[in-house]
């Protein structure tokens, strides 16, 4: 079973609840409206059809750096209901990250959400976890999916439209990497957590951890898994050399960017594509196919 844990796609309700506001985050026609970023321009057809050609199954969650996570629950609920109602009638191979709001934690919402049959919970990177929604999560053996939030103050002038993506998107990305590894996995020793973009390259930062006094080179936490999107085989290559194939899973972040290869052999894709995925998920491992020399 090949699987993509990390797709976007909007549908009509969730468009719809975008467009009804009229303060960021926000839709103008197709134009996306963001606190701290340039405004841009959807294309509809990413968001119509998606070729799902080779996948057996596809995950699509929320966009976090919407902000739509920390808005006032009167506000936020809305739209996670829009996003939730679309994601959940999309069928096949389609799978879906619940969403919940951050300003106002509600343990017992999330549980309804999750019972309906959503893969785990998704959160920005830039909230603090909740214990209590975790709480739900490792009752019913689910995994977290950790990604990027919203960019945050607005970017030096002059900077490209791709900063976000490149500064704070990566920053966030670390700072959730090291916070889980020293707070959040000693109150939650059983959850799995996957981390977007390859929790933006801060396990190779290790020798530097030490050197500040940190501790845990060579020791690989099972559970924290990290997602390729965005990244191609040399970053790929030196992720795996640091914390091993076993933790390393596919993601896209379609439709912004697509799967890549990651250009370590059969074995390694096939780990990476299909086994690690499922262990993440909490699903039995499918055996792994035999290469003929």
């Amino acid at each position: 079973m090949s699987i993509d844990v990390h797709q976007h796609l909007w549908t009509g309700s969730f468009v719809a609840a975008l467009r009804a506001r009229t303060v960021p985050p926000r839709l103008d026609g197709w134009t996306l409206l963001l606190d701290g970023e340039p405004p841009y321009e959807v294309d509809p057809a990413d968001h119509e059809h998606r070729d799902t050609t080779g996948l057996d199954l596809a995950l699509v969650s929320l966009s976090s750096p919407l902000g739509v996570e920390f808005l006032p629950p009167e506000e936020s609920w809305p739209l996670i209901d829009a996003y939730h109602e679309g994601a959940l009638g999309l069928g096949e191979p389609f799978g879906v990250w619940a969403a919940t709001c951050h300003s106002e934690p509600d343990p017992g919402r999330l549980a309804k959400d999750l019972d309906r049959g959503l893969t785990g919970l998704q959160i920005p990177a830039t909230a603090v976890p909740d214990d209590r929604l975790l709480d739900v999560l490792t009752e019913r053996d689910l995994p977290l999916f950790v990604h990027p939030g919203p960019a945050g103050a607005p970017p030096p002038p002059g900077t490209p439209p791709w900063w976000p993506a490149l500064v704070p998107y990566v920053q966030q990305m670390q700072a959730a990497w090291h916070y889980f590894h020293a707070v959040v996995r000693p109150r939650h020793p059983r959850l799995r957590v996957c981390f977007a973009l390859l929790a933006g390259l801060a396990p190779l930062h290790s020798e530097r951890l030490i050197a500040r006094g940190g501790t845990g080179r060579g020791l690989v936490d099972p559970g924290f898994y990290v997602e390729t999107s965005s990244y191609g085989p040399r970053a790929i290559d030196a992720i795996v050399r640091e914390l091993g194939i076993d933790v390393v899973i596919n993601g896209s972040d379609a439709p912004y960017a697509v799967a890549p290869d990651p250009g370590l052999g059969t074995a390694a894709a096939h780990a990476i594509r299909t086994t690690n995925p499922n262990r993440l998920l909490g699903r039995p491992r499918p055996p792994t196919p035999q290469v003929r020399p």
